[in-house]
């Protein structure tokens, strides 16, 4: 494997996986040629003109692929174009960068959508030990890798829901099923992965439930 450079350029990648896994939701991938950390990122783009736009590694430090995941923006100037693409069509990616990382550390993980990404390639490394993760979706088919993430942290997967219920399913958003925990623990780590207002959210919840801003780490899409 290469060791990444140390500031991301464009190459040329060749599709090995696009699916949609659910409705306008997208995980696509390409044979891994870089070591990376769980947790990290990288730019994609569809050409060497169309700027590119970042998302996070959604596969495991070790698996073959390296793969994204990614919601269809209508409006959107690259997502429109990276969902009609198929096998073996060519993507431009950098090396994989970033310090949202995971570390085997008891830990809270808490994502909205998509922003489950991290989590997961944190998961398929061998992260799971001690690690709570709590996942906000409007819609019941949002829970993406739902069997996969329930198989590894059984009782410490949380789902949120806030348009629709089902059993065993939190009925509300992430923050609210935060606000009604008696007491988190303080001297652990709770990493934040989703929309700007979202993050800053549940950020502001857990500082004034007594969790110190230094174990707060975020990361934020757009």
């Amino acid at each position: 494997m290469k060791t990444p450079p140390s500031s991301p350029e464009l190459h040329r990648e060749l599709l090995t996986r696009h699916e949609e896994i659910s409705h306008g939701v997208f995980l696509i991938g390409f044979r891994r040629t870089h070591d990376f950390l769980p947790g990290q990122a990288i730019k994609l783009g569809v050409d060497t003109e169309t700027p590119p736009r970042i998302y996070s590694i959604c596969s495991g430090a070790k698996d073959d692929e390296l793969c994204v995941l990614f919601n269809v923006k209508e409006d959107g100037f690259l997502t429109p174009k990276l969902a009609e693409l198929k096998v073996g069509d060519a993507v431009y990616a950098s090396a994989p960068y970033g310090t949202f990382l995971g570390t085997d550390a008891a830990a809270w993980w808490i994502a909205t959508g998509t922003g489950i990404a991290p989590f997961r390639s944190m998961l398929r490394s061998g992260m799971g030990k001690n690690k709570v993760l709590i996942h906000g979706v409007r819609f019941l088919n949002q829970f993406y890798f739902e069997e996969e993430v329930a198989e590894r942290l059984g009782k410490n997967y949380h789902r949120c829901c806030s348009a629709e219920s089902a059993p065993g399913i939190y009925s509300g958003r992430v923050t609210a099923f935060l606000a009604e925990q008696d007491s988190l623990p303080t001297d652990q780590r709770y990493y934040i992965c989703g929309q700007a207002t979202m993050a800053v959210e549940t950020r502001d919840l857990l500082i004034e439930k007594g969790i110190p801003f230094g174990n707060i780490v975020t990361e934020i899409y757009f």
